[in-house]
């Protein structure tokens, strides 16, 4: 069974745990920042709030656990209600993948000052286990929605900074781009999208957000 999973099965239980985190943090920051623009939408289906019950999507779910990548409930956003749509709109897309990579960071942090305090032997190896789980759950899902194929937030700032006539065209080709997204990453396409992420992108972010903290915690 192990070969049809993306993570080795006993960590299986980290992968659950965090995407449970990390989900629901990313969705609510979508629904937080539009509903401070606003636009009451996402309040108003329930969205606004840190439950996982409201942002999870099993089939999304069981997609990351298996083929490596996944997605959860998108927020509802309705752009008539922004003062300056475009602003707004790209702030609304990032805050999810933002939110990810501070969830990955205060991970890190909370692991070296885990470390300072003095994690005793027996438990060392669960809670390392557990924090590099949620750091890499956290930095996929920040570089994941990065990219720029419909309906990962990538694309949807890219939606928000091109002229408008350029907008109208994306939005009329939306349909066949999630196709051709799926087209990569279920095919050998994906050494080229998805295989970057998890070989360069996560450890090039995962260095540099141990940069920043060695000095700061006193390693």
């Amino acid at each position: 069974m192990e070969q049809f999973l993306a993570f080795p099965i006993e960590q299986i239980p980290f992968v659950v745990i965090s995407l449970l985190i990390a989900f629901t943090v990313h969705e609510f920051a979508h629904a937080y920042v539009a509903y401070k623009f606003g636009d009451p939408t996402a309040k108003n289906q329930g969205r606004l709030t840190l439950s996982p019950l409201a942002h999870l999507d099993p089939l999304g779910t069981l997609f990351l656990i298996i083929g490596g990548f996944g997605w959860a409930r998108p927020v509802p956003v309705n752009r008539f209600y922004f003062k300056r749509p475009r602003l707004a709109g790209v702030l609304v897309s990032i805050a999810g993948p933002i939110s990810n990579f501070i969830l990955a960071f205060i991970g890190v942090a909370v692991w070296y000052i885990c470390l300072r305090l003095g994690v005793d032997s027996v438990s060392h190896e669960f809670v390392f286990r557990f924090f590099n789980m949620f750091m890499t759950i956290n930095l996929l899902l920040f570089l994941f929605n990065l990219l720029p194929f419909p309906p990962l937030d990538g694309y949807r700032v890219i939606e928000d900074l091109v002229p408008n006539p350029v907008r109208a065209r994306m939005t009329q080709y939306e349909p066949w781009g999630i196709f051709l997204f799926l087209v990569i990453v279920i095919t050998p396409l994906d050494q080229f999208v998805i295989s970057p992420i998890y070989n360069v992108g996560i450890p090039f972010l995962a260095n540099l957000i141990d940069m920043i903290l060695r000095p700061i915690i006193g390693f």
